[in-house]
C-alpha cells in the first residue's frame, strides 16, 4: 500500500520519489477507528464472515502503528545520504520506538489484566471503574511514550491484545456498551476538528493542488492502493476464501486519524531538523487531508449504496412474485359459462350426500 500510494502521488504531482515516499508513508495505514465504524454493527455482522472481520480488524490496528518505519524511512532518506539514513532508521526506528513500543505495551498490559483479575476476585474496585480501566490505561500509555519518544499508537494496540490475551476482559465488557460509546464520541468529536481544518484554500494551481489533480488521486488511491495486491495475495490468506472476501478486504481499508497524525508528525520533524524537502512541508497535509476526505465520502457511502442496491432488488423481486399468479390466471383459458361449472357443482353435491348417507 505504500509504494502503490507513493508511486501515485508521484505520477499525479510529479514530485521527487523521496518526497512522495514520505506523503504515501503517511496515507498508507489503515485507519482502525473507521475500519471498527464499517466491521461493527448490524450490516458487519449479517453479511461479513467473523473470521474476515477478525482479520481486518487486527491488520487495522498493527497497520496503524507499522507506519512509522516507513515514515521515518522516507524523512532519513530526505535528511542523510544512504549510508547514514539506513544506520538510524535500524537503530532509532526499529530497535527504539517500534521494540521499545511493543515491550512497553506488553509488560503494561500484562500487568494491568493481572491486576484487574485480581481486583475483580476479592471486590477492590467498583464497576465504574473496571470498565473505564481501559481508558485509563490509554491515557497512561501515551503519555509514557511520549515522553520516551516511541510509538505510542502501536504501544495502544499492543497493550490492548495483551490486556485481553485469554479473553477475560473482552468478555466482561462485552455487552455494557461503554467501548462503543466512547469510540463513537470520540469519532465524531475527530472528525468535527478535522472538518473544520481541512485547508480548502491550499488547492489551488500555484501549489500543484489544483482539484482536478486532487480529484484524480482520491479515484487511483482508493481504486489501487488494495484491491490489486489482494487479488493477488489472497490465496496466501487463510481468512480470505472466496471472491466476495477479496473484494470486501480489498475494497475496506479507509484512511483516517492515524494518516493525519502522519502528516503532522512529517511537517514537525522536518521543521525541527531545518530539513528544505521542497514542497513536501507545503504539500503533505493538504494531500493527506483530500485522502481523508475522499476515504470518509468513498467509505461512508458504499455501506448505504449496497444496502439500498439490496433492497431495490428484493423489493423488484417481491412484486414481480406477487404479479405472478395474478399473470398465471390472467393467461388462464376461460370456461365456457359459469354458469355452466356452477350447474356442475350443484348436480355433484347431491350425489356426494347420497353417498355420505350409504357410507
Amino acid at each position: 500500500m505504500w509504494l502503490v500510494t507513493s508511486a501515485v502521488i508521484k505520477f499525479v504531482f510529479q514530485v521527487p520519489f523521496l518526497h512522495a515516499l514520505a506523503i504515501g508513508a503517511c496515507a498508507a495505514p489503515t485507519d482502525p477507528v473507521l475500519a471498527n465504524a464499517v466491521l461493527k454493527g448490524m450490516f458487519a455482522e449479517s453479511h461479513v464472515p467473523l473470521r474476515l472481520r477478525n482479520i481486518l480488524i487486527a491488520e487495522s490496528g498493527a497497520n496503524d502503528g507499522l507506519g512509522f518505519p516507513f515514515l521515518y524511512f522516507a524523512i532519513y532518506l530526505i535528511r542523510f545520504n544512504a549510508g547514514h539514513a539506513m544506520g538510524a532508521w535500524m537503530y532509532a526506528t526499529w530497535a527504539y520506538q517500534i521494540l521499545m513500543s511493543v515491550c512497553i505495551g506488553t509488560l503494561v498490559g500484562y500487568i494491568a489484566r493481572i491486576a484487574l483479575q485480581y481486583s475483580e476476585r476479592f471486590r477492590w474496585v467498583d464497576r465504574e471503574s473496571f470498565l473505564s480501566s481501559s481508558v485509563t490505561l490509554t491515557l497512561l500509555l501515551v503519555g509514557i511514550c511520549t515522553i520516551l519518544g516511541t510509538d505510542d499508537i502501536l504501544c495502544c494496540f499492543v497493550a490492548g491484545n495483551s490486556l485481553s490475551w485469554n479473553d477475560w476482559f473482552r468478555i466482561e465488557i462485552e455487552d455494557k456498551g461503554l467501548q462503543e460509546t466512547l469510540n463513537a464520541m470520540l469519532s465524531v468529536a475527530f472528525f468535527i476538528y478535522f472538518g473544520a481544518v481541512i485547508p480548502w484554500s491550499e488547492y489551488s494551481e500555484a501549489n500543484m493542488l489544483h482539484p482536478w489533480r486532487i480529484v484524480v488521486l482520491i479515484v487511483l488511491v482508493m481504486v489501487l492502493r488494495r484491491l490489486p495486491a489482494m487479488v493477488v495475495l489472497y490465496k496466501f490468506i487463510p481468512a480470505v476464501r472466496t471472491w466476495y472476501d477479496v473484494l470486501f478486504a480489498g475494497w475496506f481499508g479507509p484512511i483516517g486519524v492515524s494518516a493525519v497524525f502522519y502528516a503532522v508528525e512529517t511537517v514537525k520533524q522536518l521543521d525541527e531538523h531545518n530539513v528544505s524537502a521542497g514542497q513536501v512541508q507545503k504539500t503533505v497535509f493538504p494531500i493527506v487531508s483530500a485522502l481523508v476526505f475522499g476515504s470518509v465520502l468513498v467509505h461512508g457511502v458504499s455501506i448505504p449504496l449496497v444496502l439500498m442496491g439490496k433492497h431495490v432488488g428484493t423489493t423488484m423481486v417481491r412484486t414481480q412474485s406477487n404479479e405472478l399468479p395474478f399473470r398465471i390466471w390472467s393467461r388462464r383459458p376461460k370456461a365456457d359459462s359459469d354458469n355452466e361449472c356452477d350447474k356442475q357443482t350443484a348436480d355433484d353435491s347431491p350425489n356426494l350426500e347420497i353417498a355420505h348417507t350409504q357410507t
